[in-house]
């Protein structure tokens, strides 16, 4: 396979928790699709190509763990209206049901790839991707054949919310008719456990189907209010659990005890005005945390790991360092992904090029586009 040496790295972010974070004057050789060397710039191994990068930064690519790209439509009248006042209550998803339930196929698919396309221009190399606006069988097994074309973290959210009738009836249809069109394009199973969605008990038939029915557990949860979500997603032994952004002491301690990762998504409290989490004391206490954009057209109309980086460091008392690595490794681990989100020999070569001299930047200077280039497994694109 042929080799390709990326040379006069400034700094060289591996996010490798078994050996150094950040490498000086440092240089990568991808083989095929993965890394197969890094190091000091001075020790590096003849290639068949070489990649200037004029002392600029590399990382991993970003791994965002947590999107809504399927569906159609626009609310950004609802975000004009929260940023006057009018609280976000996730009523307005029922808007987004009917533009996705009129949409095409191709309409759908084409809609994404333009999303996907935006992501990779920001340094994001692996997304998962939910269903949740289709609520019927045959639209989530089609939203989520869509979402299978670009990625396999696919997630089965037909329980989003009640779009009409009796709640125990529809859970039904999720767990039975739903789940069987749903499967063979999932991987995993989520669940919207808040208040005007579905309650703990819910959420566990709900879980406990799609696990015997082959698909891994995730879960929405206090988002919006106090409640018994994460205590849940802890009990169930999920690998992680987002939002998190009420959080009891009993939530934390649950959190740590589990190692369930709590996955927090800053862009939404940007657009509906809601507390941020609190990522400092999360980590003081010892939970694994994941950073992801949670990409929709209601509550977080933003593709951006770059504004979200920023975000937890100015509002969530993260440090740089730390925000960069759950927004890889961490993302990856949300995931239970190995072999990405890290800069190792063996690993996928999915990276970005920055524009600048540290991966500090991408938080001292939000809203710049410092993405210079993105490699998907070893391949610029």
């Amino acid at each position: 396979m042929a080799t390709t040496l990326i040379t006069h790295i400034g700094e060289l972010f591996t996010a490798d928790t078994e050996g150094p974070t950040t490498i000086e004057d440092a240089a990568l050789v991808i083989e095929g699709a993965h890394v197969a060397w890094v190091g000091p710039a001075t020790e590096a191994p003849a290639a068949d190509e070489m990649v200037d990068a004029g002392g600029r930064a590399v990382i991993p690519g970003f791994v965002d763990s947590h999107s809504h790209l399927v569906f159609a439509g626009d609310r950004a009248q609802e975000f004009a209206a929260r940023m006057t006042g009018t609280p976000y209550a996730a009523g307005g998803i029922r808007t987004t049901v009917a533009a996705t339930r009129a949409a095409t196929d191709e309409q759908l698919t084409s809609h994404v790839a333009r999303l996907v396309a935006e992501m990779r221009r920001q340094g994001t190399t692996t997304v998962e991707i939910k269903s949740g606006y289709g609520l019927t069988v045959h639209d989530e097994a089609r939203s989520l054949a869509v979402a299978r074309q670009f990625t396999e973290e696919t997630t089965f959210l037909g329980a989003h919310v009640v779009p009409e009738g009796d709640p125990g009836e529809y859970v039904d249809l999720v767990t039975g008719p739903m789940l069987d069109a749903a499967k063979e394009h999932a991987r995993w199973i989520d669940v919207f456990c808040e208040r005007g969605a579905f309650d703990v008990d819910q959420a566990r038939a709900i879980l406990g189907a799609g696990a015997a029915a082959g698909l891994r557990g995730r879960l929405h949860a206090n988002q919006l209010t106090y409640g018994g979500g994460v205590r849940l997603a802890a009990e169930l032994g999920l690998v992680a659990v987002d939002h998190c952004t009420y959080l009891a002491d009993e939530d934390v301690d649950a959190l740590r005890d589990s190692g369930t990762i709590a996955t927090l998504l800053p862009g939404v409290e940007f657009s509906t005005k809601q507390p941020y989490p609190d990522a400092r004391r999360l980590l003081d206490a010892g939970v694994r945390v994941a950073l992801a954009s949670d990409c929709n057209p209601g509550s977080c109309f933003t593709s951006s790991l770059p504004l979200c980086i920023a975000l937890a460091v100015r509002e969530m008392g993260m440090t740089p360092t730390e925000a960069l690595l759950a927004a890889t490794y961490g993302g990856a681990a949300a995931l239970d992904r190995d072999d990405v989100g890290v800069l190792a020999p063996g690993k996928r070569a999915d990276l970005a090029l920055l524009d600048a001299p540290s991966h500090v930047h991408l938080a001292y200077r939000p809203g710049v586009p410092l993405v210079l280039g993105t490699w998907v497994g070893g391949r610029p694109v």
